[in-house]
């Protein structure tokens, strides 16, 4: 019996058998999370996210094998990892006209990265409770903030023949639309037929309509977006 635990236990130091189990285990681990985005029908789901855990996995493995080989940093492979997967979040970033969609599936691949580096460095429980908090928030958070009131902020800058002349018709097309007007003038610093609107709205409002309704005011020439920054 000893001989065979004995066996069992030198199998498992083999570097080859770690690393098959640390890959197997991300699999699993990192499609949980895929798995959920992949139900709200988001850009990146199950193959996206195992791909990318498996990678992190790999790196992390690569790092502590070089150390062993020839003593190099093994944190130096894995900490470019974290600065180029940002790239690849960002691939999942959408912008439909106002709205901006993709940040927390991307936030996700950055999480199962992370969980699988963890993996790699043989941190198991670690990656397991990091995976099981991952998936409760994307998959329950929004019971809580679907209670709360999301407020977003438009700010534009309306261009026409003639702001004073446009001025009751865009107010009514925002007050019809339920925005909270924040600010409304003339820039006269910037052009006198520069009318500037700043209000605060609900995420349910359809930005894209509204901005499509002012554009349709007679004398609007232009409608532009002021972006911080």
């Amino acid at each position: 019996m000893d001989i065979i635990f004995n066996g069992i236990k030198s199998l498992s130091q083999i570097q080859e058998i770690q690393t098959l189990f640390k890959l197997v285990l991300i699999v699993f681990l990192s499609g949980f999370v895929g798995f959920e985005r992949a139900s709200w029908n988001k850009p990146a789901g199950f193959r996206t996210h195992v791909l990318v855990g498996i990678s992190a996995v790999l790196v992390m493995v690569c790092g502590e094998y070089l150390y062993l080989k020839t003593g190099a940093d093994p944190t130096r492979i894995p900490a470019q990892l974290l600065s180029g997967i940002g790239f690849l979040g960002a691939g999942t970033i959408l912008r439909d006209g106002f709205n901006v969609k993709g940040l927390t599936t991307a936030a996700g691949l950055l999480a199962v990265t992370c969980i699988g580096l963890a993996v790699g460095a043989g941190y198991y429980i670690g990656a397991i409770i990091a995976t099981a908090v991952v998936y409760a928030v994307l998959s329950y958070s929004h019971i809580l903030s679907d209670k709360l009131e999301h407020f977003n902020y438009l700010d534009l800058e309306i261009f026409s023949e003639g702001s004073k002349e446009i001025i009751e018709d865009v107010k009514q097309i925002l007050i019809d639309n339920s925005l909270e007007l924040i600010k409304f003038k003339i820039d006269k610093e910037k052009n006198a037929n520069c009318l500037r609107v700043v209000a605060k709205y609900k995420e349910s409002a359809d930005m894209n309509e509204i901005i499509s309704s002012i554009m349709k005011i007679d004398k609007v020439n232009e409608v532009v977006e002021v972006k911080e920054g």
